[in-house]
């Protein structure tokens, strides 16, 4: 709106010198043909009204000019003026009202970033604030725990029960939740879904185990 009002002012401001100096010169023109057309036989030489007329217009140009530059270069050296260091404004730094409106604004800048500030929200699909779930996003972290299931089945897929593992079950319906649902998980079923990925884990891990202890324990009777 700022930028609008400045645009449309300059614009105002351009079109008004631009009449004034067709206005100025239409004048001039003018005013310099009546007067060669009353020279009564004079030469242009000795015709003093030319003379006068030509001067004045030329006096008001020059006169223009220089109260446009000195204009200019004031409002250059008071902006020079100005600190560029970041200082706070006291009460004798700017006038009484302009101290108060500084002020007025900035106490209501204030009060909208604190009532912008969420308070208990609750985003679908993400850990409510103050809990341990906070700012945790439900689905992407239920699919990060795929490449983890998957890394500690690969140690020990063998040695894996075909059935028994009803973790697996929760687990998987997470993870379709997670990957196909147009809804967002919710607190509980993510909950269920780390506790089934933590559980599936921690079997894999010690099949992974029992693979091991398996393993060492044939290449010593091999030994012998």
């Amino acid at each position: 709106m700022l930028s609008r009002r400045g645009t449309i002012a300059e614009g105002l401001f351009v079109l008004l010198v631009l009449v004034i100096t067709c206005a100025l010169g239409l004048s001039a023109v003018l005013l310099l043909s009546q007067v060669i057309r009353n020279t009564n036989g004079q030469s242009l030489q000795h015709n003093y009204n030319l003379i006068v007329v030509g001067a004045s217009y030329a006096l008001v140009l020059v006169v223009s000019i220089a109260f446009c530059l000195k204009r200019r270069l004031a409002v250059r050296r008071k902006l020079q003026r100005i600190s560029k260091v970041y200082k706070t404004l006291e009460k004798g730094d700017v006038p009484k009202s302009v101290h108060q409106y500084i002020l007025q604004e900035y106490t209501r800048t204030c009060l909208i970033a604190f009532e912008s500030q969420p308070r208990d929200g609750v985003q679908e699909g993400w850990g409510r604030p103050g809990i341990k779930y906070a700012d945790i996003h439900f689905r992407r972290s239920l699919l990060d725990t795929i490449p983890e299931i998957g890394k500690y089945r690969a140690d020990c897929c063998s040695q894996a029960p075909e059935d028994g593992l009803t973790p697996l079950h929760y687990y998987d319906s997470a993870i379709q939740l997670a990957r196909h649902s147009c809804r967002e998980p919710s607190e509980i079923e993510y909950e269920e879904g780390c506790k089934a990925a933590s559980e599936i884990k921690r079997i894999l891990y010690e099949c992974r185990l029992e693979m091991l202890e398996g393993s060492s324990t044939d290449l010593q009777q091999d030994t012998r």
